[in-house]
């Protein structure tokens, strides 16, 4: 039986969170949502996703304590993390790169290829 990927959102923005929550469900994707960086971490912890999508400006604690924290971990450390971030595109890649993320996905995200984005990032972890 084919197992559906369960997806962590740590995104504090509503809307944000509502738009990619509803293209990855339309693509049979479980996902789980987190609105801040202690929420996102205590259910990466008890729920082990098979990918982790992080906003690196959210409310309480920063995306990068939140990266490193997670790669520090040893449960987690191999689940791959992405950064989805409005932040410009080399901010981001020196942050991808200092936390041993996957990769990132700028802000506002292009519906259409959102979905075939997730998958690559799950098929190359």
């Amino acid at each position: 039986m084919h197992k559906t990927p369960t997806i962590l959102l740590i995104e504090d923005n509503p809307n944000n969170a509502r738009i990619m929550s509803r293209v990855l469900e339309q693509h049979e994707y479980t996902i789980l949502h987190a609105e801040d960086g202690e929420t996102g971490l205590g259910m990466a912890l008890a729920e082990h996703p098979d990918l982790i999508l992080l906003d690196l400006g959210l409310p309480d604690v920063d995306g990068q304590t939140v990266a490193a924290w997670l790669k520090q971990n040893e449960v987690l450390r191999h689940v791959p993390l992405v950064v989805v971030t409005a932040w410009p595109s080399e901010t981001a890649g020196q942050m991808v790169a200092a936390y041993g993320c996957q990769g990132y996905i700028p802000k506002p995200i292009d519906t259409r290829q959102f979905p075939d984005q997730i998958a690559a990032f799950l098929t190359s972890a």
